[in-house]
C-alpha cells in the first residue's frame, strides 16, 4: 500500500457525511468513491468532498481494484451483508457502530474477516478520548489492583432519534435498526469499559428494557417506534468481574453519574477521570489531568496521533504505523451482551452465554431496503 489509503464509502446519509468530514482532515486518507440508494445524496457527497465516482449500487464500488478499504455507513441490520460482501471482494472494512443488529450477524462478520485475512474495524469513538487513554495507563500500571466490578453508564435527558427531532425514522424502526439506546450510545460506553478491562468473556446476562416516556404521536406513528429508550443489564464476566449497565435516551433524571472501574487497590470514575484510593489510612480522591498529559503525549510519543479518533487510528493501522485495536472483538462481545439483555427481557430471567448464542437469529436485511422519509 502507498502512503495514502484509497477509500470507498457506502451510505452517504448523516453518519456517512460525518465520516467524510473526518477523512477530509486526514492527509493519509482519500475517499475516491461513494455509493448510496439516493442519487441526491451521492451527488451532494461528490460535490461537497470532491469525490471522483458515485454509484447507486454498492457492488459496483466493490468491483474497483483501486480501492484499499471500504467504510460502511448504513443502518444496523444492513451492516452484515454489505461488510461480508466487501471483505469477500478483498477490501478491508471500517464499519459504523454497532457491529450488527444481533450477535449472530456480528459473529459472521468477524469470521469472514478472519477467513479473508482482512482487517475489520468498528467505529467505537470512546476508545480514543484522553480519559480512556489515561484510564488505560493507570490500569496497565496495576494501580487498581484486582478489578472486580465495572459500570457502563450513558445518559440523555431527552434525545431519542427522530421522535425528538434528531435523525431519521429508520433509526427507531426495529426491523432496520434492531435496537435503541443500547445500540446508539450504549455500544460506546460498553466497549470503552470492555477495552479497559481486557475484554473478558461473558458468562451470564440479565437485563430489562423500557419505553415509558411520552413522545410526539405523529412521529411515533410514522416511525413505528419499536426500540428501547432505556436499557439495563447485569453481566457476569470471566474472572469473577461483575458489570452493570444503564443507558438512556430519555429519562426524568439529571445524569450525574459515570462509568467506573473498581479494583482492590483503587477505583476510577471515567468522566471526569478521577482516582479513588487511600493513603495513611485515609480516603483519597484525585482528578487526573488528562488535558496537559495529552498535550505532552502528542509532543513526546509520536504514535499518539494515530489514536486521536477511530478513523485516524484505522488509517494509521492500514499504513502499518500502529497495530489495529481489536475493535471487532470488543463489538462482538458488546453484541452478545446487548442481545442477552433483549432476550433476558423477554425471558424475565438471567441467561447463560450458551443460551444467548443458541437463540440468536440473523436480522440482516436486503441492503437495498430504502429508509423511511419524513414528510
Amino acid at each position: 500500500m502507498s502512503d495514502v489509503v484509497r477509500i470507498g464509502l457506502i451510505g452517504a446519509g448523516q453518519i456517512g457525511t460525518n465520516h467524510l468530514k473526518t477523512y477530509s482532515q486526514i492527509p493519509e486518507a482519500k475517499v475516491v468513491a461513494v455509493a448510496d440508494l439516493f442519487p441526491e445524496k451521492v451527488d451532494a457527497a461528490q460535490s461537497d468532498f470532491d469525490i471522483e465516482k458515485g454509484y447507486s449500487d454498492f457492488r459496483e464500488l466493490l468491483a474497483r481494484e483501486d480501492i484499499d478499504a471500504v467504510d460502511v455507513c448504513v443502518h444496523n441490520n444492513k451492516h452484515a451483508p454489505i461488510t461480508i460482501d466487501a471483505l469477500q471482494a478483498g477490501k478491508n472494512v471500517y464499519c459504523e457502530k454497532p457491529m450488527a443488529g444481533c450477535y449472530r450477524d456480528a459473529e459472521a462478520m468477524l469470521n469472514t474477516a478472519r477467513e479473508c485475512n482482512k482487517h475489520l474495524h468498528i467505529q467505537l469513538g470512546m476508545l480514543y478520548t484522553a480519559e480512556t487513554r489515561g484510564a488505560k495507563r493507570v490500569i496497565d500500571e496495576g494501580a487498581l489492583g484486582d478489578i472486580y466490578h465495572v459500570r457502563s453508564f450513558g445518559h440523555r435527558r431527552r434525545g431519542r432519534p427522530f421522535v425528538d427531532g434528531y435523525g431519521s425514522a429508520t433509526f427507531v424502526d426495529k426491523e432496520i435498526a434492531a435496537g435503541g439506546a443500547l445500540f446508539d450510545m450504549g455500544i460506546y460506553h460498553l466497549t470503552q469499559v470492555l477495552h479497559l478491562i481486557g475484554n473478558p468473556a461473558v458468562r451470564t446476562v440479565s437485563g430489562a428494557t423500557h419505553q415509558a416516556l411520552a413522545m410526539y404521536e405523529d412521529r411515533k406513528a410514522f416511525s413505528g417506534y419499536g426500540v428501547e429508550e432505556m436499557g439495563l443489564g447485569w453481566v457476569r464476566l470471566e474472572g469473577g468481574i461483575t458489570f452493570d449497565i444503564e443507558e438512556t435516551w430519555a429519562v426524568h433524571y439529571d445524569g450525574q453519574e459515570s462509568s467506573k472501574i473498581l479494583g482492590s487497590k483503587a477505583g476510577l470514575r471515567l468522566d471526569p477521570l478521577t482516582y479513588f484510593s487511600s493513603m495513611g489510612d485515609m480516603p483519597l480522591s484525585g482528578t487526573l489531568d488528562t488535558k496537559s498529559s495529552d498535550t505532552r503525549w502528542h509532543s513526546c510519543i509520536p504514535d499518539t496521533k494515530w489514536y486521536d479518533s477511530s478513523q485516524r487510528h484505522w488509517i494509521g493501522a492500514l499504513l502499518g504505523h500502529v497495530q489495529l485495536l481489536p475493535t471487532a472483538e470488543y463489538a462482538l462481545n458488546a453484541a452478545l451482551i446487548s442481545e442477552g439483555i433483549y432476550l433476558s427481557t423477554k425471558a424475565e430471567r438471567e441467561l447463560t452465554v450458551e443460551e444467548i448464542r443458541s437463540q440468536s437469529r440473523s436480522l440482516a436485511i436486503d441492503p437495498y431496503t430504502p429508509e423511511k422519509v419524513w414528510k
